[in-house]
């Protein structure tokens, strides 16, 4: 029996540790029969390498900062070397933000370390994208997840990350609009809280695990990233054809329930 993405080629940005929810998305894509190449660059790209190495399939890791127009040239040629020119998804795992901007001082933060976070955390999506258009366009029906955080609330201590992030499901958006006519669906992903590196870094983070779990329907576990990774693989295959711009909680229902 074929897997869901038989056949398919995708890019997987944002591995780090076996714990990424990125690691989930490429471990999964590729039991489902997934031809994956990963992204990292400068310090993290040894860590990359080592995790790949965990996958039963190592893939080859690409240099690739979302802020370097080099690197996406270097990518789609890599891609023409390698893969005919073809993409047919990708999965965005991007996001940054200096520590100015976490942890409660919002209204202290300076305009030169919000526009980072804002660069690294949401332009890069139509960076990447637009970047990847002619591979994405190459496929016939390219579709693009972003791993998101739902931001229609405001979070403790997640501050301007929080604004990143409502910019990232705008820009979401407007790409599906843009790239709807090529058959490209752009879709994010708004995950409940899980125990990666990233999330260790917001200040305040065991303040959603100890709720969450407790608040969601559905129950919820922070060290458990396949629920997310399932949504994503899903998204990237081909079983939501006319699904673009759409935002899918993958959080046990707790977006849904008030107090």
């Amino acid at each position: 029996m074929s897997g869901l993405l038989e056949g398919k080629h995708l890019l997987v940005t944002g591995v780090l540790t076996d714990d990424s929810l990125a690691f989930g998305v490429a471990r999964l894509a590729q039991e489902e029969g997934a031809r994956v190449v990963l992204t990292s660059f400068g310090r993290a790209m040894s860590l990359t390498r080592r995790v790949a190495g965990h996958l039963d399939n190592p893939p080859e890791v690409l240099e690739l900062d979302v802020t370097e127009p080099a690197h996406l040239a270097g990518t789609t040629a890599w891609l023409a070397e390698n893969w005919g020119g073809r993409l047919d998804g990708l999965l965005h795992s991007v996001g940054f933000a200096p520590p100015s901007c976490l942890g409660g001082g919002f209204l202290d933060a300076p305009w030169e370390d919000v526009s980072l976070a804002l660069h690294v955390s949401a332009f890069s999506l139509k960076t990447l994208t637009a970047g990847l258009l002619g591979p994405l366009r190459a496929s016939g029906s390219g579709s693009v997840v972003a791993l998101d955080f739902d931001n229609r609330v405001a979070w403790p201590g997640y501050d301007w990350m929080g604004v990143a992030k409502s910019a990232l499901e705008s820009t979401a958006r407007y790409l599906a609009r843009d790239l709807g006519a090529d058959n490209i669906r752009v879709n994010c992903v708004a995950a409940g809280p899980v125990r990666t590196v990233a999330a260790k870094s917001i200040p305040g983070f065991s303040r959603f695990e100890d709720v969450w779990d407790d608040r969601a329907p559905l129950g919820w576990s922070v060290s458990d990233p396949e629920p997310v990774a399932r949504a994503c693989v899903a998204l990237l295959s081909d079983w939501f054809p006319k699904t673009t711009g759409e935002l899918v909680h993958v959080d046990g229902g707790y977006h849904a329930m008030g107090v």
